[in-house]
C-alpha cells in the first residue's frame, strides 16, 4: 500500500505532521479523523530510490528509542490499545528505518504475538534487558510504568556513556594532533634546516645530529611506519575479539592507576542501575543477573556477576558472593546487604547508582585535570626539544661571530 504524508491540527490547535500507510487519501483522512486530527494537507509520499539499500538508510539512534518509550508510555497511560499506539507512533515517525520497524512490530502484534516477542526481532535496537522488562510489564499489566522506567534508565545510561567518551576524547585527540605535528616537523621542516646546516662546514651538536638522523629515518621509512601502525591496530583488535585477549586487556584496564578507577566506578554505576531497574520491574533475579552480565562491557566484571549468579542459584544472598569477587567496593556490598535485609533491594541499588554516577562525574573531572598538564608538558618537551635542537647550530654560530 502507498504511504501518504499529511499535515493537520489536533484538538488543541497544534500543528501535527506524519505519515500513514493506506489504500487511498480518503482512508488517511478517516484515520486522522478518528485520532481527532483535522488534516489540512494529504499527499502521496514520493518513492525513495535508495529505500532497499540498507547501508544508505539512517540508523535508529538511542534518542529515537527514548522518545518512543516516553510517547508509548503516555499513550498507554491514557488508555489507548497497544496496536493503536504503535499505529500513531509509526505515522508520526520521521526516521524511515524506525518507521519500517514500527510497522513490522505493529503487524506482528496484530498477528497475535506479544509486544516483547515482536520487539525481540530487532536485537540491535531492543536488547535483552529491554525485551525482558517489556515482557514483565505485559505480564504485570504495568507496561506504561515499565516504558517510563526504560526511558529514564536509557537517558541515564546515555549520559554515563557520554561522560566516559568525553573523558577519553580529549587525550586521544591531543595525542593524534601531537603525533601529526611531530611528523610534519620531521618530514618537512627538519630537511630544510639540514640543507642550511650542510653549508656551515662544522660538526653539528649531538642533539641536532640525532634529530636529523630521526628525520632521515622517518622520511625513508614513512610508508613502513604507517603500515606497521595499521597492522598493530588490526592485530590488537583481532586479539581483543578473542576470549583470552579480551579477558586479559579488560583485567589490565581495571588495574590502571587512574583509568582503572574510572572504569570500575562506571561498571558499578551501570550494574546497580540496570539491576535496580530490572528488579523494580518484576524481572526474576537470576534472569536479571544473566542480562546484566552480558551487558557489563568488561570481561572481569562479567565473570564476577556470573559468580554472583551461581552463588544465588545455590541459595546465597546477593551481597555475600558479590563481596567474594573482590571486584565491587565493600561499601556497595554492605549497602546491598542492608537492602536485602530490609526488602528494598531495588531502591537501594538505585541509590548506589545515583551515588556512583556522581562519583563518575568527579572521576572524569579529576582525569581531565590530570591529563591537561601532562599533555602540555609532553607537547612542550617533544616539540620544544625538536625546535631547540635545530636552533643550537645557529646559536653556536652566533656565539662564534660575537666572540
Amino acid at each position: 500500500m502507498p504511504i501518504f504524508q499529511w499535515e493537520g491540527k489536533d484538538r488543541n490547535n497544534q500543528v501535527r505532521k506524519g505519515e500513514t500507510e493506506a489504500a487511498t487519501e480518503q482512508e488517511v483522512r478517516s484515520i486522522l479523523s478518528r485520532q481527532r486530527i483535522n488534516p489540512t494537507k494529504v499527499k502521496k509520499k514520493p518513492k525513495d530510490l535508495f529505500e532497499n539499500i540498507t547501508f544508505l538508510q539512517p540508523k535508529v539512534k538511542e534518542q529515537d528509542i527514548i522518545v518512543f518509550c516516553r510517547q508509548f508510555s503516555t499513550m498507554i497511560d491514557a488508555g489507548l490499545p497497544i496496536i493503536q499506539c504503535l499505529d500513531i507512533l509509526q505515522s508520526q515517525q520521521e526516521n524511515p528505518t524506525f518507521k519500517k520497524m514500527l510497522k513490522d512490530i505493529k503487524e506482528s502484534v496484530e498477528s497475535g504475538k506479544t509486544l516483547a516477542e515482536s520487539l525481540k526481532k530487532y536485537p540491535n535496537q531492543f536488547d535483552d534487558l529491554f525485551v525482558n522488562m517489556v515482557s514483565a510489564g505485559e505480564a504485570g499489566g504495568i507496561l506504561d510504568v515499565i516504558l517510563r522506567r526504560l526511558s529514564s534508565y536509557m537517558e541515564k545510561a546515555a549520559r554515563l556513556k557520554s561522560q566516559v567518551k568525553g573523558a577519553m576524547t580529549y587525550p586521544i585527540v591531543t595525542i593524534v594532533i601531537a603525533i601529526a605535528v611531530v611528523a610534519v616537523i620531521l618530514v618537512f621542516v627538519i630537511p630544510v634546516f639540514q640543507e642550511m646546516f650542510s653549508s656551515f662546514g662544522k660538526a653539528l651538536p649531538a642533539p641536532t645530529q640525532m634529530v636529523i638522523a630521526i628525520s632521515e629515518f622517518v622520511k625513508s621509512k614513512i610508508l613502513w611506519i604507517i603500515g606497521g601502525l595499521v597492522l598493530l591496530i588490526i592485530a590488537f583488535r583481532q586479539f581483543y575479539k578473542t576470549e583470552k585477549g579480551r579477558a586479559m586487556i579488560d583485567e589490565l584496564t581495571l588495574k590502571l592507576p587512574v583509568v582503572g578507577i574510572l572504569v570500575r566506578k562506571v561498571a558499578v554505576a551501570k550494574f546497580t542501575r540496570t539491576m535496580g531497574t530490572m528488579l523494580a520491574s518484576g524481572v526474576a533475579i537470576l534472569e536479571a543477573l544473566d542480562i546484566v552480565a552480558k551487558t557489563a562491557g568488561n570481561k572481569s566484571i562479567e565473570r564476577a556477576i556470573y559468580k554472583v549468579r551461581s552463588g544465588i542459584a545455590e541459595g546465597q544472598t546477593i551481597a555475600d558472593p558479590l563481596s567474594e569477587t573482590g571486584v565491587f567496593p565493600p561499601m556497595v556490598c554492605q549497602m546491598i546487604a542492608v537492602g536485602e535485609s530490609t526488602g528494598a533491594i531495588d531502591s537501594m541499588l538505585e541509590k548506589i547508582a545515583d551515588f556512583y554516577e556522581e562519583e563518575v562525574d568527579q572521576a572524569v573531572e579529576n582525569l581531565t585535570s590530570m591529563i591537561e598538564p601532562f599533555m602540555l608538558v609532553f607537547l612542550g618537551v617533544v616539540i620544544g626539544g625538536l625546535v631547540v635542537s635545530m636552533y643550537l647550530p645557529i646559536f653556536q654560530m652566533a656565539g662564534a661571530v660575537a666572540g
